[in-house]
């Protein structure tokens, strides 16, 4: 926790070495308080069932049959799941609070408590924490890697730090539970079968299928806000229960959608599900305390969607829904979300004439002039960078062979997500990613170590097969271009490569003014490779993260346990001008990918490697064998493999600039940078003039020389958002309310002079009278500004 204040000397120590026959004592007499709590708790779950459906409107016998039954199977299994544990050992165990910083950022030493296994929970311990701080404390996470419900009992040994709403995992644990409060109305409201409800960016939703093909209605959303309102006031707790296969299918088996995720998702040993009221449903949790965290509910939307985002299935209701542990919080989101309406880049695109899609081509954006002025500006700047960082582009195929993903591995675990075609009989599919293609081109000839690190980059398009039910504007789309570059080089060559991609990162999210922060993801129960590689590996990007934040760049976050399958990775998180999050640039290491294409290079004194060695290294194994990757021999050696982007997707990324801007873009990146007005049709040779002495320059300017009225160009370019007006101003009594302020001209002094009148869009002070300027020192000033990808439009 950060700016917590405690008082130490009110936690009790464990003791260093607890008296055995005390403890068995103190066990045994906790063990009869338990068991009569555990009686206490039945009886007080039935009577709150029984309020949670006098609120909703329902007895326990209106409720459907299914429910009914489902919910007795439960109680069933939770009492002997209870009965259990009241029989286990409750041995002492170590725990030690990470407490984080006191409110100076100062870290607040790690504290041991006294506590039990299967009895002592996380939210025990909060009576150590201010009250300030306790009360925002949504879930534990245990020894920095499992998110712990507070009221979940310990079973071992661990460490112990708390999250709060306003962390992301915090505030994901909170609207995942807000949800269930959403589907428990639902299923009272309209006998539903539910499909899933998790939480999403702004909240969380519902998806359900209500018989007889009804639809939600607008005005279903009192009533459904009106049951939530009621189970939060019944501080209806969350209990889990890990529940087998064959149970989940008893319990269960009355909807096709829970059906599906049994069969086809769960683990053979089964999974857990938690009841709050009277919702039972299947899922991995974890979840807040009780419903009383929940301050304020609120429905926001509700759509139509397709089971599994796919068309050819069942179309579904999907309610969308918001929830808060302040209500001030509400009021502060409400606010958030009218200024997201008005950046939202699917309107602004449209506004400025930048992209559209179209049904003839779902998920594939339709960059206009405008918008491929922003695309190629882009490309621009990382081409210069790459130029600058001894980077070297290349081109590949946007269709393969399905041997070369089977290959690689993607065939196994990625066809599904593929756009597969059949050519000559045979299987191909167009390219998701680069990285197999750029093994093939590493791997064409010979390559030596001099030759290390060989940085090779690659803006080809992409195609991901996305269900169309995902699709959302240019933030998830199918075909894409992404800054895709795949390092090539030795072990010793990680830290240094790291620490320039660090470089990188400022560099670019500088020029955007955007914050960003490292987290670093290490490896994950499954896993190939050997355990002292990957050590080496995560070693040294830790040594690069280290190096980072000596030098200024900030503290990095440890993710244990989430790498990728093939090796540890860096997951970089940029945030917005309304301070949203976004995961555009990664930095991954692969060992694997190497391995699978046979990739070497040559150590000092390598011998040639032969053309027949060079033939067999590029053999494709037969489609159900298993390639046996062979071992470098003397005097060779196998590259380590660095996959990074740092905009990521070209679109996504331009969808996300366009919201931080609002629309109203650098001056370098803007596709519409100077507007010219003339004020009579004697100056309009001048105006030319000028439009053709700035575009000499590369400088995007237009003239209005169009018959419409002042107020209507006036407007226009106030809506595309020029970055500068020339001319003269001059006040517009006659003009409508809308366009009252300024008439930006081009007028005979300007003409004589040869000078331009120039009007700063984001400096007020040159809305009244703008700054005359010669034309050569403004072209020189708007050369400067460009050049230089300044953030802040001003000469």
């Amino acid at each position: 926790m950060t700016d917590a204040r405690f008082d130490q000397s009110e936690i009790p120590l464990r003791p260093k070495n607890p008296d055995p026959e005390k403890v068995e004592k103190k066990q045994s007499k906790s063990s009869k308080q338990s068991k009569a709590q555990a009686q206490n708790k039945e009886h007080q779950k039935e009577d709150t069932i029984a309020k949670a459906a006098e609120g909703s409107g329902d007895s326990p016998s209106q409720l459907p049959d299914f429910i009914i039954k489902r919910n007795e199977l439960f109680d069933e299994l939770k009492r002997k799941h209870d009965a259990e544990v009241l029989e286990k050992e409750h041995p002492v165990i170590n725990v030690v609070l990470d407490l984080g910083n006191d409110r100076n950022g100062a870290p607040i030493p790690a504290m041991p408590v006294a506590a039990k296994a299967w009895e002592s929970t996380p939210g025990s311990f909060l009576k150590h924490v201010d009250k300030d701080i306790s009360s925002d404390v949504v879930v534990a996470k245990v020894d920095g890697r499992e998110l712990w419900e507070l009221h979940r009992p310990l079973e071992k040994d661990c460490r112990i730090s708390y999250l709060p709403f306003t962390s992301t995992e915090g505030r994901n644990v909170f609207w995942h539970s807000s949800a269930h409060v959403l589907g428990e109305a639902a299923e009272c409201q309209y006998n539903c079968l539910l499909s899933h409800g998790p939480p999403v960016e702004q909240g969380f939703f519902y998806d359900m299928a209500i018989t007889g093909g009804q639809v939600v209605k607008e005005s279903d959303y009192s009533p459904l806000e009106s049951k939530a309102a009621r189970f939060v006031k019944e501080k209806q707790t969350f209990d889990r229960l890990h529940v087998s296969i064959s149970d989940l299918k008893q319990m269960f088996g009355y909807s096709k959608y829970k059906m599906y995720y049994i069969e086809n998702l769960l683990p053979p040993e089964g999974s857990t599900v938690y009841r709050c009221g009277t919702l039972v449903d299947l899922c991995l949790g974890p979840h807040i305390q009780n419903t009383s965290k929940i301050k304020t509910f609120q429905i926001t939307k509700n759509s139509s969607c397709y089971f599994r985002g796919d068309k050819d299935d069942d179309s579904l209701q999907r309610i969308y829904g918001v929830a808060f542990p302040d209500k001030k919080q509400m009021a502060e989101h409400k606010k958030f979300l009218d200024e997201a309406a008005k950046r939202d880049h699917r309107k602004i695109g449209i506004e400025q004439e930048l992209f559209f899609f179209n049904d003839m081509s779902p998920g594939s954006t339709f960059l206009l002039p405008h918008g491929t002025r922003i695309f190629n500006a882009l490309q621009k700047l990382l081409r210069s960078e790459y130029q600058k960082r001894g980077y070297s582009e290349v081109q590949s195929p946007n269709m393969y062979d399905s041997e070369l993903w089977k290959r690689s591995g993607h065939w196994q675990h990625y066809s599904n997500d593929m756009f597969v075609l059949d050519v000559e009989k045979k299987k191909w599919a167009l390219k998701p990613m680069n990285c197999p293609g750029h093994c093939v081109i590493f791997s064409h000839r010979e390559r030596s170590y001099r030759e290390l690190p060989l940085r090779m980059a690659d803006f080809g398009v992409l195609h991901r097969n996305e269900a169309s039910g995902a699709l959302n504007g240019m933030t998830r789309v199918r075909k894409f271009q992404q800054d895709d570059t795949h390092i090539f080089c030795t072990q010793n060559q990680i830290t240094e490569e790291i620490e320039g991609l660090f470089d990188f990162l400022k560099c670019i999210y500088g020029l955007f003014g955007f914050p960003f922060r490292l987290k670093l993801s290490t490896r994950p129960e499954k896993f190939l490779g050997e355990i002292a590689t990957w050590d080496l590996a995560e070693s040294k990007l830790k040594d690069a993260l280290n190096s980072f934040t000596a030098s200024g760049g900030g503290e990095w976050e440890l993710n244990e346990g989430d790498g990728a399958f093939y090796g540890p990775k860096i997951d970089i998180t940029i945030s917005d001008a309304l301070r949203r999050d976004w995961q555009c640039a990664t930095i991954q290491l692969d060992f694997q990918l190497p391995q699978n294409f046979d990739l070497e290079y040559m150590t000092g004194d390598a011998p040639a490697k032969s053309i027949a060695a060079t033939s067999s290294s590029n053999e494709t194994p037969a489609e159900n064998s298993v390639a046996v990757p062979k071992v470098p021999g003397p005097g060779r050696a196998r590259p380590v493999m660095i996959h990074r982007a740092i905009v990521g997707s070209f679109e996504r990324f331009m969808a996300i600039l366009t919201e931080h801007f609002a629309g109203k873009w650098p001056f370098w990146i803007s596709p519409r940078q100077i507007l010219v007005i003339p004020v009579m049709p004697a100056v309009n040779d001048y105006v030319q003039e000028v439009q053709e002495l700035f575009r000499a320059q590369k400088m995007y300017v237009d003239i209005d020389l169009s018959g419409n009225t002042m107020p209507k160009k006036i407007r226009t370019g106030q809506l595309q958002q020029y970055n500068f007006i020339f001319g003269e101003w001059l006040t517009a009594r006659s003009l409508p309310a809308c366009a009252w302020l300024i008439l930006p001209v081009v007028g005979a002094q300007e003409k004589e002079s040869r000078s331009v009148n120039i009007r700063n869009r984001d400096d007020q002070e040159t809305q009244a009278k703008g700054e005359l300027v010669p034309l050569d020192e403004a072209i020189q000033k708007l050369r400067m500004l460009k050049k230089e990808r300044r953030l802040v439009t001003a000469i």
